[in-house]
């Protein structure tokens, strides 16, 4: 049985298996945390200013004092965000009521890896006290960011956050189907590949979050894969 993308997106037509698997890997990028303050929020950059919002709202809610934004742009962000994600997400926080002196903005990386090491050191180089982050990213792909943290930071608590919502709503809110279904598969493929290059933690996998990877990666939704001997994470 195949259903329309009435999910937002340039017309396509999307199973009703693949949508099934996708929420599989979607419910499992999912971390569950309890929100906590901590002593600082790290929102990753992306196309995705959803990230800028949320992170603004926690802040207003006393989770964290202090923001860093972290990250340059990419093939999906060069466009619409010309200065850089960071850049973009601060002035996206500073109009929700953010104070400016509340963010720090680290503005080169361009890797969840380097989103983590380069605002560790921009953190250390303010003398920061750090011992509990909340990290915010998009909400597909909370476990890949916190398995990369907890590898690059093992020495803080981490506290993983996202904006609450549904694959539906995330997909109406992205208005491309496809390309958020490839970004998920790209997501779990990063979650099986990288522990065994040093690059996050391990996770264990359910079998049928593997079987419900496999399947989309038979369908087509590939394009945000890397190759197995990728060097960044």
């Amino acid at each position: 049985m195949q259903v329309l993308g009435e999910h937002g997106g340039r017309e396509q037509v999307i199973s009703t298996q693949a949508w099934a698997d996708a929420r599989r890997l979607w419910d499992f990028q999912q971390m569950g945390h309890e929100l906590r303050p901590c002593s600082v929020a790290i929102g990753l950059g992306s196309h995705d200013l959803g990230v800028a919002d949320t992170t603004a709202d926690l802040y207003h809610r006393g989770m964290a004092p202090l923001i860093v934004f972290t990250g340059a742009t990419s093939r999906t962000t060069r466009e619409r965000m010309p200065r850089g994600e960071a850049e973009h997400y601060r002035d996206r926080a500073v109009a929700l009521g953010v104070p400016e002196s509340a963010i720090i903005v680290e503005p080169k990386a361009r890797n969840t890896g380097q989103n983590i090491r380069f605002s560790r050191a921009l953190l250390e180089a303010q003398r920061v006290p750090v011992s509990s982050v909340l990290l915010v990213s998009k909400p597909y792909e909370e476990r890949r960011a916190y398995a990369t943290a907890r590898k690059l930071w093992p020495d803080v608590e981490w506290v993983s956050a996202s904006t609450p919502m549904a694959l539906s709503e995330y997909v109406d809110s992205i208005q491309d189907a496809r390309l958020v279904i490839d970004m998920l598969v790209g997501a779990q493929q990063r979650l099986m590949v990288y522990p065994q290059q040093g690059f996050m933690i391990e996770q264990e996998i359910p079998d049928d979050v593997a079987a419900a990877f496999e399947r989309l990666c038979s369908d087509g939704f590939t394009s945000r894969l890397v190759p197995e001997e990728a060097e960044r994470a």
